[in-house]
């Protein structure tokens, strides 16, 4: 299987009420009606775009930012649908549509890469594009509009777990460094080589698992 991330310039109001601030909105469809999570500066002003345009049934203040389902679906309101495209070509979107920095951000996968750049051409032709990443996968993790650790959070070995938790623990991320990977190789009763190894597996992992969020 394989995943690609898209960047989709668009006009659409969603996209726009994110352009040059902090807003951030992401979007669950169904065929009846969506929910909303919505982030940011300008998160009233996008919970009374979509109700002007489609109602809203519900509406949560969650401290900083707003869960909101909607009486009707949008996808129908939205000048930069693209799902017929990704249909089209044999792809599945993998939800939320994510809408920040005055764009549409979505994943899709593949079982074949070349329906990825089929896609890319057909989406393209209508819309300015960018891809952000394109990588082959072997899980795919689902996610919740509640977040919860286990939503987010790479597998771990349990010895990666140790080791990166024992060196966060003894202050080898603070600066400057409080130990060094021999000192957590003695308290984790291993080799600093193994340490070490543990410890760069573990970065890499949780690097990859957060990155597009950032």
């Amino acid at each position: 299987m394989h995943k690609a991330v898209f960047r989709i310039k668009s006009d659409s109001p969603y996209a726009s009420s994110t352009a040059q601030n902090n807003t951030r909105i992401e979007l669950w469809c169904n065929d009846h009606c969506d929910l909303l999570h919505i982030e940011g500066d300008q998160r009233d002003e996008v919970v009374e775009h979509v109700k002007s345009r489609v109602g809203v049934r519900e509406r949560i203040e969650n401290g900083g930012d707003q869960t909101v389902i909607t009486e009707a679906c949008l996808k129908e309101y939205r000048d930069d649908y693209i799902e017929l495209h990704i249909a089209a070509n044999g792809c599945l979107l993998l939800p939320p549509l994510r809408y920040e920095h005055g764009a549409k951000v979505v994943r899709v996968l593949a079982l074949d890469p070349s329906n990825l750049s089929t896609l890319y051409s057909d989406i393209s032709a209508e819309h300015e594009l960018t891809v952000e990443s394109k990588q082959k996968l072997t899980t795919v993790r689902s996610e919740t509009p509640v977040l919860s650790a286990s939503t987010f959070l790479p597998n771990l070995t349990n010895r990666q777990r140790e080791v990166f938790l024992t060196a966060y623990e003894r202050g080898y991320y603070e600066i400057p460094r409080e130990t060094t990977t021999r000192e957590i190789a003695d308290t984790v009763g291993v080799g600093r080589r193994t340490v070490e190894h543990h410890l760069r597996r573990a970065e890499e992992k949780l690097a990859t698992a957060f990155v597009e969020y950032l």
